[in-house]
C-alpha cells in the first residue's frame, strides 16, 4: 500500500485537476449560450433569404447566365473544407469529423482527386504527415470568426467553382443539435441544390409567387445565390463552433465528476493507510511494554 505522503499528493493534484476542468466547463457552457445566440440571430435572416431564393426557383433555373451555380459535371476534382476546433479536450468532437473524411476519402472519394480545406487545425494536425492536397490558407477562421471573414473565403471558393476548378464542394462538420448530441455532416455546398435551402422553418411557410421585383429577378439572382451559398457556409461554422463548446462543456463535467470518484477513492485509501500506520504503532507500544515487563 502506497505511503501516506504518496496518497496525499494524489489527492492534492487531482483536486487541482478538478478545479481546473470545474472551471473549462463553465467557460464552455457560456461560450455555447453565445454560439448559440449568434445561430439564433442569423436564423431570420438565413430563412428569409432562403424563402426568397426558392421563390426565385424558376426563373435561377431558366436563366442560361446562372447555370454555372447548378451545373452538376462528372465529379473528378472535389473541395471538402474541413471544420474543426482549434483546441482539445472536447471529447469526439474532432475524432468524429477524421472518421467522417477517412470514410469519404476511402469510399465516396476513392477514385478523385480531392483538396482538403481546413478550417481549424485539429483535423490538419490528423492528416498533416498524409500525401494529401491541402489547403491550410484559411486555418485560423475560427480564432475571430465573423461573417466578413467567412463569405471571403466562400467568394473565393465560388469563383474557383465557376472557373471549373472544383466539380463539387462539400463542408464536413459537427451539426449542432444539442450540447450532449453532435451530428457530422458532409452538406454539399456546390453546385447549388434549392431543395438544400428548404429549411423545416421554410416548409412550414408559404411564400407569395407574386412579388414584384425591382430590379429584375435575374439581376437580384446574380446576389441572392452568392449570398445564400455564403450564409450556407456561415451557417455550418456557427452550427461547428455550438458543438464544439458543448462537446467541450460535457466532456469537461464528466471529467470533474470522474475526478470526484478518485478523490473518493484515494481519500479512502489515505484513511486505510492511516489507519494501518496507527494500528501498527499500537502493537508496537504494547509489544515493547510486554517485553519491558518480562
Amino acid at each position: 500500500m502506497a505511503n501516506l505522503k504518496e496518497v496525499r499528493n494524489r489527492i492534492a493534484s487531482t483536486q487541482s485537476t478538478q478545479q481546473i476542468t470545474k472551471a473549462m466547463k463553465v467557460v464552455s457552457a457560456t461560450k455555447l449560450r453565445k454560439a448559440q445566440n449568434a445561430i439564433t440571430q442569423m436564423r431570420p435572416y438565413a430563412d428569409k433569404l432562403n424563402g426568397i431564393l426558392i421563390n426565385l426557383a424558376e426563373a435561377a433555373k431558366d436563366e442560361q447566365a446562372l447555370q454555372g451555380y447548378f451545373e452538376h459535371r462528372e465529379v473528378k476534382n472535389v473541395l471538402l473544407i474541413v471544420n474543426s476546433s482549434d483546441r482539445g479536450l472536447c471529447g469526439g468532437f474532432n475524432s468524429n469529423i477524421t472518421k467522417e473524411l477517412k470514410v469519404l476519402l476511402g469510399e465516396k472519394y476513392r477514385n478523385t482527386n480531392v483538396e482538403l480545406m481546413f478550417l481549424g487545425k485539429k483535423a490538419y494536425e490528423y492528416f498533416k504527415r498524409s500525401d494529401l492536397n491541402m489547403n491550410t490558407e484559411y486555418m485560423k477562421a475560427f480564432l475571430d470568426l465573423n461573417s466578413d471573414e467567412v463569405f471571403g473565403i466562400c467568394e473565393v471558393v465560388i469563383q474557383d467553382f465557376l472557373a471549373g476548378k472544383y466539380d463539387e464542394v462539400r463542408v464536413v462538420y459537427n451539426k449542432f443539435k444539442n450540447a450532449a448530441t453532435q451530428i457530422v455532416t458532409a452538406e454539399k455546398l456546390l453546385p447549388v441544390e434549392l431543395e438544400a435551402f428548404e429549411t423545416k422553418e421554410a416548409e412550414g411557410t408559404k411564400y407569395a409567387s407574386d412579388f414584384s421585383f425591382e430590379p429584375s429577378k435575374t439581376e437580384l439572382l446574380f446576389t441572392i445565390i452568392p449570398r445564400a451559398v455564403k450564409t450556407q457556409l456561415y451557417r455550418t461554422m456557427l452550427d461547428s463552433q455550438a458543438s464544439e463548446h458543448g462537446s467541450r462543456m460535457v466532456a469537461m463535467d464528466k471529467a470533474t465528476d470522474n475526478a470526484g470518484d478518485l478523490i473518493f477513492k484515494l481519500k479512502l485509501q489515505y484513511n486505510q493507510a492511516r489507519q494501518a500506520a496507527i494500528t501498527t504503532e499500537i502493537l508496537e507500544i504494547v509489544g515493547g511494554a510486554a517485553a519491558l515487563e518480562a
